[in-house]
């Protein structure tokens, strides 16, 4: 025993290269999971199981809440006061159907700790206030007795985004048809209409029945001595005893016959048409080869642009995008969702045929060798790499562990995937039908399926502003003229609350870095620069045997014209197929010998000089065993394209139409990007190409291409052709390696032997690029949405300012201070947020979620 653990087990597993410890705390029974590894990147999380009860947002309003004071740090936003001066690489919180995160991750050891303080005193003893209660969950604001009355809240306002977008509704409603009898039926990040009824009674009493010790599952990751683990911990648990909170996760029963909903989603104009998906009930997320199993089968069916069922799924024109989350992980039991978007609702019974003859044909006549080698080689890949993007590994492995932890089973499963991993290898190189299998128990004999359909209603949006406003107005109607008083009075209280500041009493107790915890030398990246007729960037660093590269082809000499073109251009090089390889062949053979190959665009403005760079990239990763069938891709796929027009046609239009899909859906539920692009294109060519290339113009501009296809198909194409030949040209290509010491040379002389086969455009003259001078400086854009997002910038160059270090100190503040205390404290807002482009000068503020618009 240790500080009052009991080591339950111990295992090296080189999946995490490193030791894990399973740990009990002998009083309260909670576990203690600690993977001690040479991750500077340390990690620790607090979990707790937090089943919801109804589809009030209690889970997801008390996971705000908490981090609003506590009885060791009693001021009014300890997570944003730690945002401020913190080194973390991660700080924030998560609310899933079943249970409720605590992630803090830092590479500064006194940093680390100070941000497990505050989160452990946060959870435990918070300060949840009926205030705090009102401002993140909701509450009824009443400037005057008679005056309109309105419902405010963060909370409040998140969900009421994320319920008017389509996809969200679809994913939701999805996933309850899917268990109707138990609580991934309710919605845990709660719905508008509901979150209301919430009270503050049953606010505290959840957290009385949850965040008790017995509940929670503490995890660690990283370099961090693990002794110091086990006595923060002990220190916490002092004085609790044992508690059953009752919080296991049931099993929902599976169904007889399958089941259909139909549901209506706030449509904006006539042309929106109904969306569905078929979703199908898996096992238990504990059995880890089964999981791995669906992972694959999922990248078979539908990971690859040319994979079988989105293939037929697109191809048949039924729709415009295939929807659905694919395979789900992160609940008890697993489950599987695929669907269209954009299809007639007469035509579903259609494309739900398509799906169920696919599946049926795929178990029939077996599944082509390789789609298998594709999905077996990707899956291992991603295991492998564990390139977890901006989330640290270690939350990533937190997660991972959860999957099977929070049901009471083995938290190292999910982890520990070799094994399991080369017995799938091993039966399929027997030439067992492993995935044949798996479509006939798991989707073609499971009645425990549902189809969800959503139409679009037109006065769905009205319908609702109204019934808020009619519901308001009945309990504002209901109130005596002393209730009208008392919730002016209220509300006059929360407003003083929340632009008092902190005394600096309260302020001095947040935990602060000092210059001596500070490291003294940033991080220097190792770099090397060649040039052999080609420019060669080199990076040599540890990369477990992966290699990878990327070819940057300047942009300098393409008309501003075509620059709206640009991305579908990119696209078609890895999607649309070769001379050698139709598309689907081609993702097929990028996924069995690679870990991707990409393209796409690198723009921004240099520093010094303010000049403009724009490169289109292509490139990829692999193992350094597969580094040559790499760069026979890459050559394929640039000088072998292919000739088929009508074939070309048809998949042109397929992938433009998934684009237009796709952007109307991100405009709704990320506006603050879409506003945030708008106003960069005013003031800075690079902000223009992004916005030509990613923004609202750029919708506008896929919607005339499509138009194009149809009308003058031909033109189309001579545009994508001159692209083409405009960038892939012998001068001025830069190439970038990022592998081990001992790799890079033989990487680096299959570059320059790729890069050699260009031909010579000798020289040429620079295009200009036009900022967006004709916007009105005022300028709203309407989507059917309860919500705003609302923007504001300023070219502070142009008043003849000079950029200093402390400008990142002062955009600090005006984020997370300003900011956040009168957009979103005060306001109401879910976020608020603030960037400086340095190299443009380009100012921009934009709330998230907002309520609000002046």
């Amino acid at each position: 025993m240790k500080n009052g653990f009991i080591l339950v087990t111990e295992r090296h597993l080189k999946e995490i290269d490193g030791v894990a410890r399973l740990w009990q705390h002998a009083t309260t029974k909670s576990e203690l999971l600690s993977i001690i590894n040479n991750d500077q990147n340390k990690c620790f999380g607090v979990s707790f199981r937090t089943p919801p009860a109804n589809s009030t947002g209690v889970a997801h309003i008390m996971e705000h809440s908490v981090l609003c004071g506590s009885e060791k740090y009693p001021v009014k936003e300890p997570f944003v006061e730690l945002l401020k001066g913190s080194l973390q690489t991660f700080l924030n919180a998560f609310t899933f159907p079943d249970k409720t995160c605590y992630p803090v991750a830092s590479a500064n050891l006194q940093d680390f700790y100070n941000l497990i303080d505050v989160y452990l005193d946060a959870v435990f003893h918070p300060r949840i206030s009926e205030d705090i209660f009102r401002q993140e969950g909701w509450h009824i604001e009443a400037l005057s007795t008679d005056g309109p009355w309105t419902y405010k809240g963060v909370v409040y306002n998140e969900m009421k985004g994320v319920y008017s977008s389509p996809d969200s509704v679809l994913a939701e409603q999805s996933q309850r048809s899917l268990f109707p009898d138990m609580l991934y039926s309710l919605d845990s990040g709660g719905d508008p209409e509901k979150i209301v009824e919430l009270t503050y009674a049953d606010f505290r009493a959840f957290h009385e029945r949850y965040y008790h010790p017995s509940n929670a599952r503490f995890f660690f990751w990283g370099d961090d001595p693990e002794e110091k683990r086990l006595e923060l911990i002990a220190a916490c648990l002092e004085g609790y005893e044992y508690r059953d909170s009752n919080s296991a996760i049931p099993l929902q029963q599976p169904f007889s016959t399958p089941r259909q909903h139909e549901i209506r989603y706030a449509a904006a104009n006539a042309e929106q048409k109904s969306m569905f998906t078929v979703n199908w009930l898996l096992g238990e997320r504990g059995n880890v080869k089964q999981a791995l199993l669906m992972e694959m089968l999922e990248h078979i069916l539908e990971g690859l642009p040319g994979s079988p069922l989105r293939r037929i799924l697109i191809s048949s024109g039924l729709g415009e995008d295939t929807t659905g989350c694919g395979l789900e992980t992160d609940l008890r039991q697993m489950y599987y969702s695929t669907g269209l978007n954009g299809i007639e609702q007469a035509n579903i019974p259609k494309a739900l045929k398509l799906i169920f003859d696919t599946l049926a044909q795929l178990a029939e006549h077996g599944i082509e060798q390789n789609l298998v080698e594709a999905a077996v080689n990707s899956v291992e890949f991603v295991y492998r790499e564990r390139n977890t993007g901006r989330f640290p590994q270690g939350l990533a492995a937190m997660v991972q562990a959860l999957s099977t932890w929070l049901y009471d089973n083995d938290p190292l499963a999910p982890l520990a995937f070799e094994a399991p991993l080369q017995e799938i290898k091993a039966q399929l190189a027997k030439g067992e039908k492993l995935f044949e299998e798996l479509i006939k128990t798991q989707f073609l004999e499971n009645k425990h399926h549902t189809t969800v359909v959503l139409v679009p209603d037109l006065e769905l949006a009205k319908k609702r502003e109204m019934d808020e406003a009619a519901q308001i107005l009945k309990v504002q109607s209901a109130c005596s003229s002393e209730a009208r008083q008392a919730m002016v009075q209220s509300t006059e209280r929360l407003e003083k609350v929340q632009l008092t500041p902190d005394s600096p009493e309260a302020l001095a107790t947040i935990p602060a870095l000092t210059v001596r915890d500070l490291p003294q030398h940033n991080m220097i990246i190792p770099q090397k620069e060649i040039d052999l007729g080609l420019r060669l960037l080199q990076h040599p660093q540890t990369t477990c045997g992966i290699g990878y590269c990327a070819f940057l082809f300047p942009m300098d000499y393409l008309e501003e014209e075509y620059i709206p073109f640009v991305p579908l251009f990119l696209r078609s090089l890895t999607e649309l197929g070769t001379n050698k390889h139709d598309y689907t062949q081609l993702g097929a053979l990028m996924a069995a010998k690679t870990g991707g190959v990409h393209a796409g665009m690198l723009c921004g403005m240099r520093y010094d000089d303010q000049e403009i760079y724009r490169y289109c990239t292509l490139g990829g990763k692999a193992v350094y065993d597969t580094m040559g069938d790499l760069f026979a891709i890459l050559q394929e796929i640039v000088f072998e394209p292919l000739q088929d027009k009508e074939i070309i046609i048809e998949r042109i239009k397929q992938m433009l139409l998934e684009s237009r899909s796709r952007l109307e859906q991100i405009f709704q539920v990320q506006g603050h990007s879409a506003i945030s692009a708008r106003l960069a294109a005013r003031y800075s060519a690079a902000g223009a190409i992004a916005e030509r290339t990613g923004g609202v113009n750029y919708l506008e501009s896929v919607r005339q291409m499509l138009k194009i296809v149809e009308q003058n198909p031909e033109k189309l194409l001579t545009i994508l052709n001159s692209i083409r030949d405009n960038i892939f040209a012998k001068e001025n290509v830069i190439f970038s390696v990022t592998a081990e010491e001992e790799a890079i040379e033989g990487i680096c002389g299959l570059a320059k032997d790729f890069s050699s086969k260009f031909p010579s455009k000798g020289k040429r003259s620079k295009s200009v690029i036009s900022v967006f001078t004709d916007l009105p400086k005022q300028e709203v854009l309407f989507t059917p949405s309860r919500i705003n997002f609302v923007g504001k910038s300023a070219n502070l160059y142009a008043t003849g300012w000079k950029f200093t270090g402390s400008a990142s100190v002062i955009l600090r503040y005006l984020r997370m201070g300003y900011l956040w205390e009168r957009v979103r404290v005060h306001g109401g807002a879910y976020g608020a947020f603030c960037s400086l482009d340095r190299s443009s000068g380009t100012l921009t503020c934009a709330s998230y979620r907002d309520p609000n618009i002046e």
